[in-house]
């Protein structure tokens, strides 16, 4: 049992707070070993911690999503669906931010510095409600 690192070494290894082990820990995401009344973690787990905090930070997956992912045996294709939507998600963001992006550089082009909303390219993008009969 060598080869198990503290939870304080493997924390600041990954930049994560020792709280954050503590908690993923009691949701049953991963698993230390003790050792008076300490805990270690051996590399599997290692590996474990910093694959979630990858999900966590670039996968952008919730930690319902995770445990659903790792309490899926691996033979089984089941994981694949939150893996599969968590990824539909993302491209559906990219797109709003590409938007976003676009929009707002519009925006730095605009001569109504002080009345962007009277800018031609928000307006051209801008669907009015129809005008009513009176």
């Amino acid at each position: 049992m060598d080869d198990l690192a503290s939870i304080r070494r493997v924390a600041d290894h990954l930049n994560l707070p020792v709280s954050t082990l503590h908690y993923w820990e009691r949701r049953g995401l991963i698993t230390s070993h003790r050792r008076f009344g300490h805990r270690y973690y051996n590399t599997d787990q290692i590996y474990r911690i910093a694959l979630i905090r990858l999900w966590r930070t670039t996968g952008q997956m919730s930690l319902n999503e995770i445990a659903a992912v790792l309490a899926e045996p691996a033979d089984t294709p089941v994981w694949r669906d939150t893996v599969t939507a968590r990824i539909a998600a993302i491209e559906g963001q990219l797109t709003q931010l590409d938007s976003a992006r676009s929009y707002l550089r519009d925006l730095l082009s605009c001569p109504h510095d002080a009345a962007l909303e009277h800018c031609e390219g928000f307006r051209a993008q801008i669907a009015l409600p129809a005008k009513e009969h009176q």
